[in-house]
C-alpha cells in the first residue's frame, strides 16, 4: 500500500494521485486519489472503505484468466484483480462488509463490437458477477457507450470523478 510518502506528486498543498495502468490495480488510503485514464473497452472498478478511507481501484482490459498465459499478468482480468483487491484491503484491517464499488468504462469501441458481444459488455458482466460471488454492492456505474472515460476515485470521500469528451465530468 501506498503511504503519504510514496505517493507521487504529493506536495504540502496538493493530494497525491497515483495512476493505475492498464491492467494494473492498487491500494492506498486517504488523503490519496486513485486515477486511471482512457477506459475504452477496459472497466475502471473501485472498492472504498468508507470508515477506513482505503480504497483499491483497477484497470480490467479483459473478463477472464481463461487461456491467459502462465506469465500472464493476471491484474488485468476482472475474475483475478477484484477478488486479489478484496484481499488486499481485507488484509490492512478493512471488513468486507464495509466495502463498497463503484465501475466505469466497458464502451463498445470498435464496429466489430455491436456484432458480437463486445469485449466491453463482457467485461461490465464478469465484473458485476464478481462483485455478486464476494457479496460486495455495485453502488454506482457510469458502463457502456461508445466513448472513452477516465476516473478518479477520491479516498478522502469515496466519490469516484469520470470525465468523458462527449459528456463532460459526472460524480458517482
Amino acid at each position: 500500500m501506498a503511504s503519504r510518502s510514496d505517493i507521487p506528486g504529493h506536495g504540502t498543498s496538493g493530494v497525491g494521485v497515483i495512476e493505475i495502468g492498464v491492467g494494473e490495480l492498487a491500494i492506498a488510503e486517504a488523503p490519496a486519489v486513485l486515477m486511471t485514464p482512457a477506459l475504452g473497452s477496459c472497466v475502471g472498478v473501485t472498492l472504498w472503505d468508507p470508515i477506513k478511507r482505503r480504497g483499491a481501484m483497477a484497470h480490467v482490459m479483459l473478463p477472464t484468466q481463461t487461456g491467459a498465459a502462465p506469465s500472464a499478468n493476471l491484474d488485468r482480468f476482472a475474475d483475478h484483480a477484484i477478488p486479489s483487491m478484496v484481499d488486499g484491503l481485507v488484509s490492512l484491517g478493512s471488513l468486507r462488509m464495509r466495502l463498497v464499488a463503484k465501475m466505469a468504462g466497458g464502451s463498445a469501441m470498435f464496429r466489430a463490437d455491436t456484432v458480437l458481444a463486445s469485449v466491453g459488455e463482457r467485461n461490465i458482466v464478469v465484473v458485476k458477477e464478481q462483485l455478486e460471488l464476494l457479496r460486495i454492492p455495485l453502488i454506482a456505474e457510469d458502463t457502456g457507450g461508445s466513448h472513452a472515460r477516465t476516473i478518479e476515485l477520491d479516498l478522502e470521500t469515496g466519490v469516484l470523478v469520470v470525465r468523458s469528451y462527449v459528456y463532460g465530468i459526472k460524480e458517482l
